[in-house]
């Protein structure tokens, strides 16, 4: 054994039973304590209070979102994800019976035991923590907070560790886990550790749920927050690259015209789910993909169009030889009436207008920056 119980654990140097086997990892439970009465933050509904849009409970079970059988161990409410529900007996009887009850419902050798008021815990943690557990043959893998002290309700266990150490327990307090603290569990544990100060963070407080509130509007987080809370909110599970779709409202909104960018993007989004539906792409995010690259395309070939009038001045195509006019005929034409009501109303002709007789000799030449046009038969403006 290379860790005293409650000790660091040496992830160097694996213990017996270490996971070695090849192809996808094994199928993990998750349990979630969403219980307690919230005494700091005055007996609120803790697990309800949102956080950037979405209750609390539903952030911590997006992380785990992978679980075979995800259990919740509080009163019935509404979640984003479907859950089994249990209680404790009696209720109200500590984090050590929740457990214990969340625990009967499970089935995988391997169980993530969380709190329900992680903002910021991401699936990649849990991930991590499910990794550190298989690759170190320990009972148990937790996360640390900035301080480094234990988070035993962020941490991944092996379920038979558990169920053994709770027995034994259980049988020195009279048959029952009620009252005990979660520690005098975890101090039977040999623990390998994970430091993550962000995803460590829990909100116990008014003051906390404020703080988390704040990160999350940063400029650095708001966005992928933003993302994940849309497609929680309308039940997506869709990896997208968001930098191709904000270059592609870019192209959009300089190339055609500001409100082209969020239309664009919802008709990329249509035509990509519908080419997911009839088989045509591999993914859904390759769907996206995709139709967001022939969409920048056609941004870009819109914007050259616009690009070249304005260096022609909007001149006539060279191949054509003449401009059309609104009544089908031509501003080359010999008789055009456009290039003669430019001359006469004393405008800036053309490129196509006809070139106008010269002044009377007896009149003075126009200087320069006048407003007289050549053969408007006005005098030059003294002024």
């Amino acid at each position: 054994m290379t860790a005293n119980e409650g000790g660091s654990y040496d992830a160097a140097a694996p213990l017996s039973g270490t996971d070695t086997g090849s192809g996808d990892p094994p199928p993990y439970d998750a349990v979630v304590l969403a219980g307690g009465g919230a005494a700091r933050l005055g007996g609120a509904d803790k697990p309800g209070v949102r956080v950037g849009g979405r209750a609390l409970i539903d952030r911590v079970l997006a992380a785990c979102a992978g679980a075979r059988t995800t259990v919740v161990v509080a009163g019935r409410r509404a979640t984003a994800r479907p859950v089994v529900w249990a209680r404790e007996e009696p209720r109200g009887g500590g984090p050590l019976a929740a457990l214990d009850a969340g625990l009967r419902r499970t089935t995988a050798e391997r169980v993530v035991v969380l709190s329900a008021d992680l903002p910021f815990l991401a699936e990649e943690t849990v991930q991590r923590l499910l990794d550190a557990l298989r690759a170190s043959g320990a009972d148990g893998a937790v996360l640390t907070d900035p301080d480094g002290r234990d988070q035993p309700l962020v941490a991944a266990y092996r379920s038979a560790s558990l169920r053994r150490e709770s027995a034994v327990l259980a049988e020195r307090n009279g048959g029952a886990l009620t009252g005990l603290p979660l520690r005098r569990l975890t101090e039977r544990l040999t623990l390998t550790r994970v430091a993550d100060p962000v995803a460590a963070f829990d909100c116990d407080t008014w003051d906390d749920i404020a703080a988390a509130r704040a990160r999350i509007r940063e400029h650095g987080h708001v966005l992928d927050e933003w993302i994940s809370v849309v497609k929680d909110e309308l039940g997506i599970e869709l990896d997208v690259d968001t930098g191709t779709l904000l270059d592609l409202a870019r192209d959009a909104a300089h190339g055609v015209a500001r409100p082209a960018a969020p239309l664009t993007t919802f008709l990329v989004g249509y035509a990509a789910a519908q080419a997911a539906a009839r088989g045509e792409a591999a993914s859904g995010a390759e769907a996206v993909t995709e139709a967001a690259r022939k969409a920048a395309a056609l941004a870009l070939r819109w914007a050259e169009e616009d690009q070249q009038d304005v260096k022609s001045g909007g001149a006539p195509d060279a191949a054509s030889g003449a401009t059309p006019d609104a009544s089908g005929g031509s501003a080359g034409s010999a008789g055009s009436a456009g290039a003669a009501g430019s001359a006469a109303s004393g405008s800036a002709p053309g490129a196509a207008a006809a070139t106008p007789a010269p002044a009377p000799a007896t009149e003075p030449k126009p200087g320069p920056g006048s407003g007289a046009q050549a053969g408007s038969g006005a005098a030059p403006d003294a002024g």
